[in-house]
């Protein structure tokens, strides 16, 4: 036997479980819903797309292709072996920063003179649009610009005026001035140059037939350089393949060739003169050395010279001469190590394995040297003397011969000095733009409505938590007694409503508006109203009176609507009716019957008007009403006063159903006042306008105040492909009914 104390649990659980469910069918349904919506949307978004990508000012590309070949040589002084020891191939990240550096830059923005910016000034939007399509170009040469240090960096407004033209748009006698916040700050005359305090400005050139204002800007040279530092871009083609290629892109063509060609000539030039530097140091070490080398050639020479006079020795033997040729070579190799550990002290520390090399090599040349010295040494005096005079002057001849000879070639190597970068493409200019790409852009703008549509409907229905079906209402336990579909005719009778209206009050006569269940008593909503008409004779068999109050949760829901035909439904019927309008601080239903608003309900409870003309007869057979009559400052204490009840009690004797129109209770109280007199009391709830909280909530008030809630009319129902997928939900009468 199961255990029914655990049998609620379980369908507890069942809709918190549900609620985390994707439901994919009510998705779909509110993306068919709002479909114009979506497209609407999307349609606007390439519309824009396609204005952006037709208005945007154009980017052009200029590039350019470099080639850094291997050096040959990493020190041309040591020449020979050890100078392909220390060649070195030139990495690629190296060019590139080289290329970028502030160096190359800087030389390019000094030479050009890029610190000046100047731009003509074009209408908003599609100025520049139609500057671009204009035969003849607005342009201006500034010889030179200085501003004061306060308007670095600043915008400078240029109006040049005053001027005739040729016929391609040159000015000639033109006026100029410059305006700085507002205030002219420099006037002169094209061609020459006005000054005035730190102010100076020297125009060559200037062209105006689209405009005659232009924006200046002199930026500082840092500001410059890191500018055009970030618009170029460099990059290796291939890996290790020692070819750069070279770009910027900018909306002005023209400078931007100009520019990346300056570059690529300028980094070309720096890697001469740095390739060039190389043989200029190795060049300045040995002009240095040459003068006390020829001095020591000298002084060694003339103590040869005298000792030999001295001694009256002139000839070596053939066994000294040998010794005096091992001792040359000696000190010959010994000198050519010297200059290299003097050339690599400059590049190196002693640490380094090349430079260990050397001292290890010049090492084991002094051994030797020591040890034929040693053999030196038996010779007799006079020979070990003469052999040491002439091997000074051997020695010191052979070194200045030889770094004669290496000055020559250092001296041929720089002037030939090419560098090993060469400049395969000069800058061009690409003939097509590379932004803003269009067909792209459009898409993009497509794409982007698209989706941001499609999130706007989810979010919308996210946060628009209205009732979509009566089972909504139902799951919680509040029953629905109809549910009213939306009438596009209901729609267009109010649309005259309100021209009747306006036309009332300028005194003009107008036809009688019937209401919707006598112009189109086929209509669904009053099908749906005649079924309420069937469910009420049954619920009102139990009620302590014939009075019905029909209320609702907030204003705008259709109370009025539905009291007034289903009034005219319950007179179809045969029924006797009577409407009394309880809402007196906004209620229209003596519009809607055709009556005007004097000695009304306000008036009665006020003791203005009595009973009897108080009951007003309509245009419809069966139905009378009581209108609210004039807004009075205390609606809430007039409902309270004995001449309601009096008044209920004998509608009550006198009609088969009294239908009370009130206000909104979350509004005001006036509804709940009612409720107490009524014996049946009705909720009239907006589809897609009332949540089931605020209706459980309005619920709530009225059992506060001691109200019950008979039931709910969903008013104003019209069937959604979302509620459909959603929740299954149809009229069953085979239409579709769609939203104004």
């Amino acid at each position: 036997m199961t255990d029914v104390n655990n049998k609620p649990q379980p369908q507890a659980q069942t809709p918190d479980s549900n609620e985390d469910e994707i439901d994919l069918g009510r998705l779909f349904g509110l993306l068919l819903d709002a479909k114009w919506t979506i497209i609407g949307i999307t349609v606007v978004a390439m519309l824009c797309g396609v204005a952006y990508a037709l208005l945007a000012t154009p980017v052009y590309k200029a590039d350019a292709l470099l080639q850094v070949e291997k050096k040959s040589s990493g020190m041309p002084a040591l020449g020979g072996d050890m100078a392909e020891m220390f060649a070195q191939e030139s990495e690629a990240e190296t060019e590139i920063q080289i290329m970028k550096s502030r160096m190359v830059i800087g030389a390019v923005v000094d030479q050009l003179d890029l610190t000046t910016i100047a731009k003509p000034d074009y209408a908003p939007v599609i100025g520049n649009f139609l500057a671009r399509r204009a035969e003849q170009k607005d342009q201006i040469k500034i010889a030179e610009l200085r501003v004061p240090a306060h308007a670095t960096g600043k915008a400078l407004t240029l109006v040049v005026d005053g001027m005739g033209s040729n016929d391609v748009g040159r000015a000639f006698g033109a006026t100029f001035e410059l305006i700085y916040d507002d205030n002219v700050v420099l006037s002169g005359k094209v061609g020459q140059t006005a000054q005035s305090g730190d102010w100076l400005l020297n125009i060559t050139d200037v062209a105006t037939p689209n405009t005659n204002s232009f924006t200046l800007v002199k930026t500082s040279r840092l500001s410059a350089i890191n500018n055009w530092t970030t618009q170029l871009s460099v990059s290796e083609q291939g890996k290790q393949s020692g070819i750069l290629s070279a770009s910027i892109q900018h909306t002005n063509a023209p400078l931007a060739q100009q520019v990346l060609d300056a570059i690529a000539k300028e980094y070309m030039l720096q890697n001469i003169r740095r390739n060039a530097a190389e043989a200029q140091n190795s060049l300045d070490f040995i002009e240095k050395q040459l003068p006390n080398l020829k001095a020591e050639l000298t002084a060694a020479e003339e103590k040869l010279n005298q000792y030999r006079l001295k001694s009256q020795s002139v000839d070596l033997s053939l066994e000294t001469q040998g010794l005096l040729e091992q001792v040359v070579e000696y000190e010959k190799r010994l000198n050519e190590l010297s200059f290299k550990e003097a050339e690599l002290a400059r590049l190196y520390t002693q640490q380094h394995p090349q430079y260990q090399a050397l001292l290890e090599q010049k090492q084991r040349l002094q051994s030797e040297q020591a040890e034929l010295m040693a053999d030196i040494e038996e010779l007799p005096e006079t020979q070990q003397e003469v052999l040491r005079l002439t091997r000074d002057v051997e020695v010191n001849q052979e070194i200045y011969l030889q770094l004669l000879n290496r000055m020559q070639e250092l001296n041929v190597m720089k002037a030939g000095t090419v560098g090993n970068v060469r400049i395969l493409d000069e800058a061009v200019i690409q003939p097509q733009p590379v932004a803003p790409k269009k067909p792209l852009i459009v898409v993009l703008a497509t794409m982007l409505g698209g989706m941001f549509a499609v999130g706007l409907v989810f979010v919308r229905a996210a946060f628009n938590r209205g009732i979509e079906s009566p089972e909504q209402l139902e799951d919680v336990g509040i029953p629905v007694y109809a549910s009213v579909p939306r009438s596009e005719t209901q729609e267009k009778l109010e649309a005259k409503l309100e021209k009747h209206l306006k036309r009332r009050k300028k005194g003009k006569d107008e036809e009688h508006l019937p209401l919707l269940a006598q112009s189109e008593p086929t209509d669904l909503s009053i099908e749906a109203l005649r079924g309420l008409r069937t469910s009420l004779h049954f619920a009102m068999l139990e009620a302590k009176n014939n009075i019905l109050m029909i209320s609702g949760p907030s204003p705008a829901v259709g109370k009025s609507f539905i009291t007034a035909n289903l009034a005219m439904v319950l007179a179809q019927a045969g029924k006797r009716v009577l409407i009394i309008d309880v809402d007196l601080r906004r209620g229209y239903l003596h519009n809607m019957m055709d009556l005007n608003n004097k000695e009304g309900l306000s008036d009665y409870l006020a003791g203005k008007v009595d009973r009897d003309t108080l009951i007003k007869q309509t245009p419809y057979k069966g139905v009378d009403m009581v209108n609210r009559g004039v807004a009075p400052p205390n609606p809430s204490e007039l409902l309270m006063q004995a001449r309601l009840e009096e008044l209920f009690d004998f509608v009550t004797e006198k009609y088969d159903y009294v239908l009370c129109d009130t206000p909104p209770i979350l509004a005001v109280t006036d509804a709940a006042i009612i409720g107490r007199y009524a014996g049946t009391n009705l909720l009239v709830t907006g589809f897609e306008q009332n949540s089931v909280k605020e209706v459980e909530q309005t619920i709530k008030r009225f059992a506060q105040n001691g109200v019950t809630i008979k039931g709910t009319l969903l008013n104003k129902v019209r069937r959604t492909r979302s509620s459909y997928y959603g929740y299954g939900y149809g009229y069953g009468y085979g239409y579709e009914y769609k939203s104004k």
